[in-house]
C-alpha cells in the first residue's frame, strides 16, 4: 500500500474512533471483571419518595421513570425475581435507612478469603404486628407453606373444592380485580391500610370490583385452578409490600 493510501486510511479510523467515544459521552463505563467493558447505569436514589403502583405498572417501568436500575429498586423493596408487584403496594425509591451513601453504583464488593472469619448471623427479625384479626380466606387442606426468598412460595396454597366461598381475611379495599398478572389466574387483592394488602388467585369466578369495601368473612371470589394444576386458593399477605408468612397470622387450626 502506497503512503498516501495508508494516510487515507489512518484519518478514516480516527474519525470513526471519533465518532464512537462522541455517541458513548453519556454513559458511565466501568471496569467489569476479566476486564470487559460497558455502560452501566447508575441509580439515583430519591430520599424520603415512596410511590404507590398503579393498575398496569411494572417493576421495570417505575425504575426507568424515576432514574433507578431496576435490580436496585427491587433490592431496596426486598422483591425477589420474577419482581411480581401489585396495585396499591407502596415502593421506595431509596435504599433502606435513607443514607444518601447507600444504593448500587456498579461497585463489585470484594470476597472473603477462607481464613477471614464470618460474621456472626443476623437474628431472623419476629413478623410485624397486625393491627387487626386476621381468618381464613377458604376451607380447606394446606397444600404449600410459605418459604422466605422463594419467589414462587410467597404465600400458602389451600386445597378445596370448586365453587368453594373465597372471603376477605379482613376488612378493606379491593385494589385489584383482574387475571393480568401472570401465575395468578383470576386475581383479588384487598388493601387494608398503608400496610397491608390480601392477595387471592386461581379463583374460578371474581365476585367483587375495584374500588369496592369488603368485609372480614365476605365473600368475594369462588375457589377455583385458573393458572394452577387443581382446584385451590393462593393466599398471601404483604406488610409494606413484602410478602410474610399468612400462617403468622391466620388462627391456629
Amino acid at each position: 500500500m502506497r503512503s498516501t493510501e495508508r494516510v487515507l486510511v489512518r484519518v478514516g479510523a480516527l474519525l470513526v474512533s471519533a465518532a464512537l467515544l462522541a455517541a458513548c459521552g453519556s454513559s458511565q463505563v466501568v471496569r467489569r471483571s476479566g476486564g470487559e467493558r460497558g455502560p452501566v447505569q447508575v441509580s439515583k436514589p430519591r430520599y424520603g419518595v415512596t410511590t404507590t403502583v398503579q393498575r398496569g405498572q411494572t417493576l421495570y417501568r417505575i425504575a426507568t421513570d424515576n432514574g433507578i436500575a431496576a435490580r436496585d429498586l427491587a433490592a431496596w423493596n426486598g422483591i425477589a425475581p420474577p419482581y411480581t408487584i401489585y396495585p396499591g403496594q407502596r415502593l421506595r425509591l431509596y435504599p433502606g435507612g435513607g443514607s444518601r451513601h447507600s444504593g448500587s453504583s456498579g461497585a463489585v464488593v470484594p470476597r472473603q478469603s477462607a481464613g477471614t472469619p464470618r460474621p456472626p448471623a443476623t437474628p431472623v427479625a419476629a413478623p410485624p404486628s397486625s393491627p387487626f384479626p386476621w381468618r381464613w380466606p377458604v376451607d380447606g387442606t394446606l397444600l404449600t407453606r410459605y418459604a422466605a426468598g422463594e419467589p414462587t412460595q410467597q404465600g400458602i396454597d389451600i386445597g378445596g373444592s370448586a365453587g368453594a366461598p373465597v372471603r376477605a381475611a379482613a376488612d378493606g379495599v379491593v385494589v385489584y380485580s383482574g387475571s393480568g398478572l401472570v401465575g395468578y389466574g383470576e386475581l383479588i387483592i384487598v388493601k387494608h391500610n398503608e400496610q397491608w394488602l390480601s392477595a387471592y388467585g386461581h379463583n374460578r369466578a371474581r365476585l367483587v370490583n375495584e374500588g369496592q369495601v369488603v368485609k372480614a368473612g365476605q365473600q368475594i371470589a369462588e375457589l377455583g385452578h385458573s393458572g394452577a394444576p387443581r382446584d385451590m386458593l393462593h393466599f398471601e399477605i404483604r406488610y409494606n409490600g413484602k410478602p410474610v408468612d399468612p400462617l403468622s397470622y391466620l388462627p391456629k387450626r
